[in-house]
Formats: structure tokens, C-alpha cells, sequence
């Protein structure tokens, strides 16, 4: 039995779902590269809603290339569609209990970084993991489960990317000012230090 019944006519989807994963997750380094710039690399959260942004968009483009192998079985394919979502699965439910853990005074996620960080995301490994398990007895419902799945990666993370970059540019003005009042208050202790010779 092979693999083709499964991805038979999603060449060009896979392609562009590929390609589209790999550009993006390189845009995803110009919003770190913008966090950095503002002096907010250092940020607890920043960490813990960019890798799963990076991680989602390597999943898609790591889809695409799995449906590209010529594997010599629907088994074959089955596995590593199965692994690969159960993986991305046991990876969101990190993301989420590292949100749950996250410092009060930091930031406190909300609905949308639950639903988007979270739920959203686990669904979709889930579904590339059941996609995984049907190649054999359903090719035709496997190769859409396994397609949407890849599709629902991209859209999360290029939502999550966004939702990243509008967060920094509207923090950028906020954070500055406020490393420059701890600047200046460091200027006058150390100016009161010096007057009073202590």
C-alpha cells in the first residue's frame, strides 16, 4: 500500500505551504530582532510566546517535507505524521503550563493567548496526529486531515507573529520611557551620593 493515496494531488499545496512557513519563520526573526533593538529581549514572556510562534511555522514547513518523502508505505507516513503531531501536541501543553507559571508582574496571558497559544495549536497537532492514524484505513480523509493541520500551523503562527510585532512597537514607547526615569533617578541618587560625600 503507498503513501502516494494520501498525498496524491497535494503537491503544489505542500510547496506553498512550505515555502510560506520557511519565509515566515525568518520573519519571525526580524520581530526578535525588533524586541532586541527596544531592549526587550530580556522580557520572560517574550520567550515563551517566540518559540511556539518558531516551532508552529517549522511544523508546517516539517508537514510539507514529510508529504514530499517518498515513503514506501501509508505506514511509513502514518508514523511520522502521527510522532510529528503527538510531539507538536506534548510541546503546546509545555507552552501552556509555562504560561500558567509565568510571573503575575510580567504579564498575565489572556483569552486570545490561551486560545491561540494553546488551544488552537494542540487542536491542530492533534489533528495531524489522528491524520496520522487514518492513513491506512482512510488515504482520502488522512491526506485532508493531515493537509488542515498543516494549514491551521501556518495561520496560527502568522497570527502569533503579529500579535508579537504589534505588542513590541505598542510596549517599544512605554519601556523606554520607563528605562529612562530609571536612568535619570540613578543620575540623581548618584548626584545626591556625591553632594552629601557618601
Amino acid at each position: 500500500m503507498s503513501a502516494a493515496a494520501v498525498v496524491a494531488g497535494w503537491d503544489n499545496f505542500y510547496v506553498i505551504v512550505g515555502s510560506a512557513a520557511s519565509g515566515l519563520t525568518g520573519l519571525t526573526f526580524v520581530v526578535v530582532a525588533l524586541a532586541a533593538d527596544a531592549n526587550m529581549a530580556r522580557l520572560p514572556g517574550l520567550k515563551i510566546f517566540v518559540s511556539p510562534t518558531v516551532i508552529h511555522f517549522s511544523s508546517a514547513l516539517w508537514i510539507a517535507l514529510l508529504a514530499a518523502l517518498p515513503h514506501p508505505t501509508r505506514l511509513s507516513l502514518g508514523l511520522s505524521m502521527l510522532v510529528s503531531g503527538l510531539v507538536g501536541a506534548l510541546y503546546t501543553l509545555r507552552t501552556m503550563i509555562r504560561m500558567r507559571r509565568m510571573d503575575r508582574n510580567d504579564y498575565v496571558p489572556v483569552l486570545e493567548d490561551w486560545l491561540w497559544n494553546g488551544a488552537l495549536p494542540e487542536g491542530s497537532y492533534l489533528l495531524l496526529a489522528v491524520g496520522g492514524t487514518l492513513t491506512g484505513a482512510s488515504p482520502s480523509l488522512a491526506g485532508y486531515l493531515i493537509g488542515l493541520a498543516a494549514l491551521l500551523l501556518l495561520f496560527i503562527g502568522i497570527h502569533n507573529a503579529w500579535d508579537l510585532a504589534v505588542w513590541i512597537l505598542a510596549e517599544r514607547p512605554s519601556r523606554r520611557r520607563k528605562m529612562e526615569a530609571a536612568s535619570e533617578e540613578q543620575r540623581r541618587t548618584g548626584a545626591e551620593q556625591t553632594r552629601t560625600g557618601g
